[in-house]
């Protein structure tokens, strides 16, 4: 006989216990209410984070934008706090951790010059609760240790500087004379002098012997031109460090626009790789007729308003079936639907060399904001929260914590992401930052692996911003947001707005699209179909780290 029967208290509890929810819940106590759907059995199964709740059918997708931020984002720069990420190597093999067991153990810091470099080190790769640690215990081993690093490790000129001429002898001083001689050229004069130069072969082993033969200088500057397009298609960065041979090469990568031009346009390297329509669902499947419809209808509501804007603003009947006619004859299948989007792409590009890059392909390679695909982005959190003093503890402060933990985003160029946050520091997390490790650790499965950490990654998709994103600003002045949508818990999906910018001293190709700065962060109810708005109050932004593992054209 069943417990609840014979005792008529607990079943009277229980009857008062569901009416308390009932009453707190009433939406999920009348399913009649329209923003519930009927149960779908053929529905796909939610993302691995998804709880049981309702038999509602889930939205994959939000039908509309999120709000604008209820506050303008923070104008505080972090370029000040900004250190230069140092490429990730390829993880290490799981056989050499036992030897390396003992080697790592003879590097623990033993003087006090040791930790405070240590500390550093701590401090640059975000971890502020080990750094103070660190700090302390060399300043307790020597107070003057902090100079010693100073002297080691910046030490002063080796020669002195030039004393400053006296007063007396200033009328004994000459006038500087019209032009210097030796005045250091422009970078474009120089590179000019390279124009009329040829590649040497390299100088005899031996002094009297004859040179080694040299075919590539022999070459017509046709075919030269065509071997280093290959190599910028293979790797750009193969490609610039070209310049380091010799002068003549260097003189072309200066100036061949062809190539340059090819590097562009192309999807290796270049802006054809980037999106600016989403590719993909959000759990990484392709496409459905309904997302293609959603997208055509999303373009006609932008192509009404820049209307309105132009116009008087008023939408009369006729514009409004306009537009439902131009929603059904602009949903396009996936093949022709791509080459409208990539010839879309091209003129946008072709537009910007004119316009904003001064018609120097080059200039555009470097300027114009795209995603890299060879790293991952990571954002470092840092903040104070007060602990709770013991009560047999002697001291009469609180104890104070620095919590540390960072979140990972990897772009795929399918159009795809991954999204994780943890508490794991990146040389344990960016190796494994994978697909298939994703599909490994599903549902919280293999947890003896070292990738476990990856059982909480986030699916994801991302693509740039367009002129229909914001009718009233300028493509120009929406190029390098990045929308970026992933899973969330149970019934949400998480919204990150975000925006490409450039950090670092130099004005070199490595310290271009470096940073990712948070405009919004959002939450959307797939059952309510509300959007709410997080707060931004302790995330930094994401800068960029090179991970070898990935390879050149980063998956």
């Amino acid at each position: 006989m069943d417990s609840s029967e014979t005792n008529p208290d607990l079943e009277s509890f229980r009857e008062q216990w569901r009416a308390e929810v009932r009453a707190r819940h009433p939406e999920q106590a009348a399913p009649s209410q329209p923003q519930q759907q009927p149960h779908r059995p053929h529905q796909h199964r939610q993302h691995q984070h998804a709880t049981a709740g309702p038999s509602t059918a889930l939205r994959t997708e939000p039908l509309r934008k999120p709000p604008p931020p209820t506050k303008k984002p923070v104008t505080r720069e972090y370029d000040e706090d900004y250190v230069p990420s140092k490429p990730f190597d390829d993880p290490v093999h799981p056989a050499q951790t036992a030897g390396d067991a003992g080697v790592a153990a003879k590097n623990e810091p033993v003087t006090a010059l040791e930790h405070y470099e240590k500390a550093v080190e701590r401090e640059a790769a975000g971890n502020l609760g080990d750094s103070l640690r660190l700090y302390r215990k060399a300043f307790r081993m020597d107070d003057q240790v902090d100079q010693n690093y100073k002297a080691k490790h910046f030490p002063r000129a080796k020669f002195p500087p030039k004393a400053a001429p006296k007063a007396d002898d200033a009328s004994k001083t000459p006038a500087p004379a019209a032009s210097k001689p030796d005045q250091p050229q422009s970078m474009k004069e120089l590179i000019s002098s390279f124009a009329g130069l040829t590649i040497e072969p390299a100088p005899p082993p031996v002094e009297g012997m004859p040179q080694p033969p040299c075919p590539i200088s022999t070459l017509p500057d046709e075919i030269l031109v065509h071997i280093l397009r290959d190599v910028a298609i293979l790797d750009v960065g193969d490609f610039a460090r070209l310049t380091q041979v010799c002068k003549r090469l260097a003189f072309l990568v200066a100036t061949e626009d062809r190539i340059w031009r090819r590097i562009c346009l192309g999807t290796e390297f270049g802006f054809g790789g980037m999106h600016y329509h989403w590719q993909r669902q959000i759990t990484w499947e392709p496409l459905t007729e309904e997302d293609l419809q959603r997208e055509a209808a999303e373009e006609a509501a932008a192509a009404a308003a820049a209307a309105a804007l132009a116009g008087s603003g008023v939408s009369s009947p006729e514009t409004e079936q306009e537009e439902d006619d131009f929603v059904v004859s602009n949903v396009l299948d996936i093949e022709k639907r791509a080459e409208k989007l990539a010839d879309e792409s091209t003129a946008n590009t072709l537009a910007f060399f004119n316009s904003l890059y001064s018609s120097s392909w080059q200039r555009m390679f470097r300027l114009r904001p795209r995603i890299r695909f060879n790293g991952c982005y990571i954002s470092t959190v840092n903040y104070v929260r007060s602990g709770m003093a013991n009560s047999n503890s002697i001291t009469w402060g609180a104890p104070i914590h620095v919590v540390t933990y960072y979140r990972y985003l990897r772009f795929f160029r399918d159009g795809t992401c991954l999204s994780l946050l943890t508490t794991a520091e990146p040389n344990d997390v960016v190796h494994h930052l994978t697909r298939e490790n994703v599909s490994l650790h599903n549902g919280g499965q293999n947890q003896h692996l070292p990738s476990h950490v990856m059982e909480s990654a986030l699916k994801g998709r991302w693509r740039l911003a367009r002129a229909g994103d914001n009718p009233t600003a300028s493509l120009s002045e929406v190029e390098g947001d990045v929308m970026v949508e992933t899973e969330g818990v149970s019934k949400y999906i998480y919204r990150l707005d975000l925006s490409l910018k450039s950090v670092g001293k130099g004005t070199g190709a490595g310290t271009r699209n470096n940073k990712l700065a948070w405009r919004g962060f959002y939450s959307y109810n797939r059952l309510t179909d509300d959007w709410a708005e997080f707060t931004l109050r302790n995330d930094k932004p994401y800068f960029f780290s090179r991970v070898r593992s990935y390879g050149v054209m980063g998956g």
